[in-house]
């Protein structure tokens, strides 16, 4: 295996890139950013210094991931979303100071999300298309709107729990897990 970037993309030497990932046009990844093996960089995603991506996240065209933001294995993060890094943004400010954002394990962020700094989602949780998220999302949650609210549970397969809190589609129960 071999990584794959292609001609108009922006890779720094210092990067660190997993074997099978693929990085799209006008990608640009900085230095000093991690990213794992087979992951899926597209077009005009943005990794800032000092990112870190794990192994086999998939992350959509114009994502922005910015220094501060960890991203645990097997997460998608879908078209346009975005990351923050600073709780008091000013462009004349010189003392700024990054506040952390994790996405953990098998997280699904939908798109156009912004996720605000500070914040960690949790393993297998799902973020709704256009969502804002302000605190922490556990783990399964399904959350929406903004501020983001949980309105469910999802499995790991990603389809939203029943009342009783089972999965329709893989038959995974998670009464005990979640209750």
């Amino acid at each position: 295996m071999s990584v794959f970037i292609h001609p108009t993309a922006e890779v720094s030497d210092e990067a660190v890139i997993g074997d099978g990932t693929k990085i799209w046009n006008l990608a640009q990844v900085r230095e000093k950013s991690v990213i794992g093996k087979n992951c899926i960089i597209s077009k005009n995603v943005y990794v800032d210094t000092q990112a870190v991506l794990g192994d086999r996240v998939k992350v959509q065209n114009n994502v922005n991931i910015y220094h501060g933001v960890e991203v645990e294995d097997d997460v998608f993060l879908g078209p346009s979303m975005t990351f923050t890094n600073d709780f008091y943004p000013r462009a004349f400010n010189d003392n700024w100071k990054i506040t952390y954002t994790k996405v953990k394990k098998g997280a699904s962020i939908g798109a156009n999300a912004t996720i605000v700094c500070g914040t960690t989602i949790g393993r297998y949780a799902m973020v709704g298309s256009g969502s804002v998220v302000t605190k922490d999302v556990p783990d399964h949650a399904l959350v929406v709107g903004n501020p983001a609210r949980q309105i469910g549970w999802v499995c790991e397969c990603g389809h939203k729990l029943d009342d009783e809190l089972k999965c329709p589609e893989c038959g995974r129960d998670y009464s005990s897990e979640l209750s």
